[in-house]
């Protein structure tokens, strides 16, 4: 299907010249590049992956192992690249294979890792098999391939089941046939553009499997799987029964999401994987009803990480989080595998206006709130995450504490579930505005022709360039933080904490020599000395033997 020359597929040694560390992923820090929103390189005002190599020297010295790229395969774009209509090719827009194949190698060479996205659950429409699908009819096998079905109601009217799209409405799209009569309907769990793979033909599974290999052949160093909870169906695909489902979402095991057999697929993918040198990785996204069941997608013999969405969502309250803390360390111990944590994506809004804002608003809100509240609280969440034993990803952006950009003109929307009612809010493209590289120009650094989203006005006063060695930026705080990470001991690989005892409303724990407190209030809390200050998210004020540590503040410690 592809259109493109194709790269000369680096050697699986390609690998070598990023630092051999053993279980590299058990402490690392992934950093998500969004490639639309990250750099542009000819001007277009599209992020491409040219763009992204020209600036791995900046993510080098962040601090971070590894990088992981939001889909750039060939896509219509319905739904920002996570409809594929070709896994084997670049789009245009983003560049070609041999661009891919040199930000690898660059990367590599860099001691950078790459971790590029897989969409296993669905399609594009436009990709071939469906296409095929629409053009043969009904009984045709290709379209066993998909989830074709007859309509119910006198005249197949009515959709096969009563399940909704996450983006809103019903998850069936009735076709009209090559006779030019209504027809059958096809299952999409998300935009009617993107239907969803029958995982029970065998043909699929074949083409996966090739799909892994092609991409671990150009020396990619692991997957991040979309839906990963998706993939499976329940047999004879029964009604839900029930309206408003997407607020079941994460509370139930739902008919079409983590379904039990989605985990034999996985035990498949990780013996291809093992065939390769350099600990490549499967990172999941499985939204699940809880961490427990999480845990069962990072088994010894299926997957490595799985992403920690009841992190994500807690709220900025020191109950909270350590329960949700103590639940993720117990649930991952069982099966040897990693806890992660994560406080933004390219999915939800910036935590840094999330935390602006009072609780119980969701994860997708359009209120500014209190910026300097929410920047504070985001510092301080920060370097609370990274004193966590695991891995931790980092959203583009964060590190120089962007906010949501939560007014964009409904006109520039380009988020599908915003067209569609009752589904998602349909307010991620204000996460996904292009970040600031410089102070001034067109699209502050971003590129030469301006940006596929508007930037707000003072974009460039929190660019790369203006807190580069400024004292106290957010930038230099990353940059501090992931570097003390590295080089202190007892930060990183782990699966415990042991907890102190704290003020109400304070996390306290040790490490080791190493003490992380974290200040949830909105007050100055006295606490001990615990040693030697290595980082503190905010001024703290000390004496001998006592700290002031002020509202919304983290301090980490050290007693060596």
């Amino acid at each position: 299907m592809s259109q493109q020359p194709s790269a000369a597929p680096a050697p699986t040694s390609a690998v070598a010249t990023v630092s051999e560390r053993h279980d590299w992923w058990r402490d690392a820090v992934i950093y998500q590049v969004y490639p639309r929103s990250f750099a542009d390189s000819n001007g277009d005002g599209m992020g491409d992956l040219e763009g992204v190599r020209t600036r791995l020297p900046y993510l080098r010295d962040l601090g971070v192992d590894a990088v992981w790229l939001s889909p750039f395969y060939a896509s219509p774009q319905a739904d920002a690249g996570y409809d594929v209509a070709d896994y084997r090719a670049v789009d245009p827009m983003f560049g070609t294979l041999l661009d891919a194949d040199a930000l690898i190698r660059d990367a590599h060479a860099l001691g950078l890792r790459i971790i590029v996205d897989l969409v296993p659950n669905h399609s594009s429409d436009q990709y071939e098999w469906f296409r095929r699908a629409l053009a043969e009819g009904p009984g045709s096998p290709s379209r066993d391939r998909y989830h074709f079905r007859a309509g119910k109601g006198k005249n197949g009217e009515l959709p096969p089941n009563d399940w909704e799209s996450i983006f809103g409405g019903p998850a069936w799209t009735r076709v009209t046939e090559p006779d030019g009569t209504p027809g059958e309907w096809y299952l999409h769990l998300f935009a009617p553009e993107q239907p969803d793979f029958n995982w029970e033909h065998p043909a699929v599974g074949d083409e996966f499997r090739s799909i892994l290999r092609f991409w671990l052949d150009m020396g990619v160093d692991g997957f991040r799987i979309d839906v990963a909870h998706g993939m499976v169906k329940a047999e004879g695909l029964p009604d839900l029964g029930s309206h408003e489902q997407l607020k079941l979402l994460g509370n139930d095991v739902m008919p079409f999401f983590d379904q039990d057999g989605v985990h034999a697929i996985y035990r498949q993918w990780r013996r291809i994987l093992d065939e390769y040198s350099g600990e490549r990785i499967f990172v999941a996204e499985a939204w699940t009803p809880t961490v427990e069941r999480t845990a069962n997608y990072v088994r010894p013999d299926e997957l490595h990480q799985a992403f920690n969405f009841q992190y994500l969502g807690t709220h900025w309250d020191a109950g909270e989080l350590r329960t949700v803390i103590d639940r993720t360390l117990d649930a991952m111990r069982p099966v040897g595998a990693p806890a992660t944590w994560v406080l933004s994506n390219h999915d939800v809004t910036r935590h840094a206006t999330r935390f602006a804002n009072p609780a119980g608003l969701g994860t997708q809100i359009r209120l500014a709130g209190d910026r300097e509240l929410g920047l504070r609280r985001a510092r301080a969440a920060t370097l609370l995450m990274l004193a966590l034993p695991g891995s931790a990803y980092v959203y583009q952006g964060e590190e120089l504490g962007l906010p949501d950009v939560v007014d964009l003109p409904d006109e520039v929307r380009q988020d599908p579930a915003y067209f569609r009612g009752a589904g998602q809010d349909g307010f991620r493209d204000g996460c996904r505005v292009p970040i600031p590289w410089t102070r001034e120009g067109s699209s502050y650094g971003f590129g030469d022709g301006g940006s596929w989203l508007p930037q707000p006005a003072g974009w460039g006063e929190l660019s790369v360039e203006a807190q580069t060695g400024e004292p106290g930026s957010t930038l230099e705080l990353y940059r501090e933080a992931l570097a003390v990470r590295r080089s202190t001991a007892d930060l990183g690989a782990g699966d415990a904490v042991e907890w102190l005892r704290a003020p109400e409303g304070v996390v306290a724990f040790r490490r080791g020599d190493f003490v992380c407190v974290a200040n949830t209030t909105g007050e100055s809390v006295a606490l001990p000395a615990y040693g030697r200050v290595l980082l503190a998210s905010g001024e703290i004020t000390e004496t001998a033997d006592e700290a002031k540590v002020p509202a919304d503040t983290t301090v980490w410690w050290t007693r060596a």
